[in-house]
C-alpha cells in the first residue's frame, strides 16, 4: 500500500512538470471561464486529465504515490496563487483585457485573435439591453472571459477595483 514504484521525488517533480505544461496550455487556449466550456471543452479536459495520469504516476499505483502527488500539486498550486500577487507573474498567468468594440464598430482581427464570434458578442451587446453593435461605445472582452458592453448613451466610469493583498 505504501511501497513506491519510483522515488517520492521523481513522482513530485512529475506532478510538477505537468501542473506546469497544463497551466500554460490553458493561459494560451484563451479567455474562457469554466461555465463557458463547450462540451467539446469538457471532453477536451476530461481526456487530458487521463492522458497525464500515467505521466505523473509512471510504474507507481501505491497509496503512497497518490498522496505524494496529492501534497506536490497542492504546494504547487498555492506557491503560484502567491506569485500571482506580483505584478509580472500576474501579468503572465491573467491575460489583459481585450478591446473588440470601439465606436460602433467590430474590431474584427481582434475578434478573430481572441477566438470570439460575432454572434457570441452579438449576444452580449443584447444582454446589455442594446439593439446591435452600432449602439455601442465599447465592447471589451475580459480576463474572465466575459464581455463588457458599454453603449454609447452611457458615461464611463470606473465600478470595479483591483484589490492588492497586504503582506504582513
Amino acid at each position: 500500500m505504501f511501497s513506491f514504484g519510483i522515488p517520492p521525488w521523481e513522482l513530485a517533480l512529475r506532478s510538477i512538470v505537468i501542473y506546469g505544461t497544463l497551466l500554460v496550455a490553458l493561459r494560451l487556449f484563451g479567455k474562457r471561464e469554466v461555465g463557458q466550456f463547450t462540451i467539446y471543452d469538457l471532453v477536451f479536459v476530461l481526456l487530458v486529465a487521463n492522458a497525464v495520469q500515467p505521466a505523473m504516476t509512471g510504474p507507481d499505483n501505491s497509496l503512497g504515490g497518490g498522496l505524494v502527488i496529492i501534497v506536490a500539486l497542492v504546494l504547487v498550486n498555492f506557491g503560484v496563487s502567491r506569485l500571482d500577487r506580483f505584478g509580472i507573474f500576474h501579468r503572465l498567468l491573467e491575460p489583459q483585457p481585450t478591446i473588440i468594440i470601439r465606436d460602433g464598430h467590430y474590431l474584427p482581427n481582434r475578434l478573430k485573435r481572441e477566438g470570439v464570434d460575432q454572434e457570441e458578442v452579438d449576444s452580449a451587446i443584447r444582454e446589455h439591453g442594446l439593439k446591435d453593435v452600432s449602439e455601442v461605445q465599447l465592447g471589451v472582452l475580459e480576463p474572465d472571459g466575459s464581455i463588457s458592453i458599454v453603449g454609447n448613451d452611457a458615461k464611463i466610469s470606473r465600478t470595479k477595483h483591483r484589490v492588492r493583498y497586504r503582506h504582513r
